[in-house]
């Protein structure tokens, strides 16, 4: 008989014996416009995909707490959609993530890119987080795509910027270089506390909610244009079988015939390319062999519609923060 593993999907241990061992421990949000690079950070510091990315802005759609835990510390990052002018009420939502996320944390790691510099969107960031009045720290990442004197420049403008201001660290998560320095500063700055997750907990979603996640990920990387922000997807379904397979069985929403087409492509060949991409990811971190079962469906403006359709297709958990 198959298992339904939607009771363990939480890629965690039960009844782990370090559960509440005292570290430094704490909640700190990524806060910042889309695409500067605050999931890349996440994923760097992991050693692991636990977040998607693209090169497309407004990758981000839910928040999510990815846990990181070593000998003496236990660090909770929220990564959230970026900051954002919203065009339709998906994106509405998505800057209501980004915002509640600012509040009830320990600190704030406001992030900047530094080959776009500092402008307009990260005076008005500044403003939400001098208005939260959380301990923050600057991070300017992509160092690598730009000289010395663009990031001196761009420092100055978070230290004027920023009240509770702790330090500036610069980061390149492709290189990894300053996550050490972040890590060892986050550590400094939060409290002692018994730790929130058992030691080999990662994320506090399901295992249902990440493998949508990769699978939109995929989209966003294999296809163009409007597509990657007109999809979304819902796994509808995830087992074990009794050979060991997880089977998952999820819907890709669309807004129009035309785009249903691109997703599935000649003779397949997409839908194909996304289900095979998105499946090594997911069989990487379930350290099992996976089956995708993917559908392509139309909901038309699915992006402007009420509560029931944004819950329907994975906002259920961020609407009701």
């Amino acid at each position: 008989m198959d298992e339904d593993i939607n009771d363990v999907n939480d890629m965690s241990s039960i009844g782990n014996p370090n559960m509440g061992k005292v570290l430094k421990t704490g909640f700190v949000s990524f806060v910042g416009k889309p695409n500067v690079g605050k999931s890349s950070i996440i994923n760097a510091i992991m050693g692991m995909k636990i977040v998607i990315v693209s090169d497309k802005p407004q990758t981000t759609r839910n928040r999510i707490n990815v846990i990181y835990t070593d000998e003496d510390a236990q660090i909770v990052f929220v990564d959230t959609p970026g900051i954002h002018k919203p065009l339709h009420r998906l994106g509405e939502y998505m800057v209501r993530a980004a915002t509640q996320a600012l509040k009830n944390v320990d600190l704030l790691l406001f992030t900047v890119d530094a080959s776009e510099g500092f402008g307009t969107v990260e005076q008005q960031i500044c403003n939400l987080v001098n208005q939260s009045k959380t301990p923050t720290i600057g991070i300017i990442n992509k160092i690598d795509l730009v000289n010395e004197n663009r990031i001196k420049q761009i420092e100055d403008k978070i230290r004027q910027g920023i009240k509770d201001l702790i330090a500036v660290v610069k980061t390149s998560a492709v290189r990894n270089e300053g996550l050490q320095e972040l890590l060892n500063i986050i550590k400094a700055n939060i409290p002692e506390s018994p730790q929130f997750y058992p030691d080999d907990m990662i994320t506090d979603r399901p295992m249902s909610f990440i493998a949508s996640e990769l699978i939109r990920e995929k989209i966003f990387q294999f296809t163009y244009e409007e597509i990657p922000h007109c999809s979304s997807v819902i796994v509808e379904e995830i087992k074990q079988r009794e050979n060991g397979t997880v089977y998952i069985r999820a819907n890709i929403y669309v807004e129009r015939e035309s785009q249903k087409g691109i997703i599935i492509g000649q003779n397949g060949n997409m839908i194909k390319k996304i289900g095979e991409s998105a499946r090594k990811d997911i069989e990487y971190l379930l350290e099992s062999k996976a089956f995708l079962d993917l559908h392509v469906k139309t909901k038309k403006d699915w992006r402007n519609k009420d509560f029931i359709i944004l819950n329907e297709i994975g906002m259920r958990d961020d609407l009701e923060q």
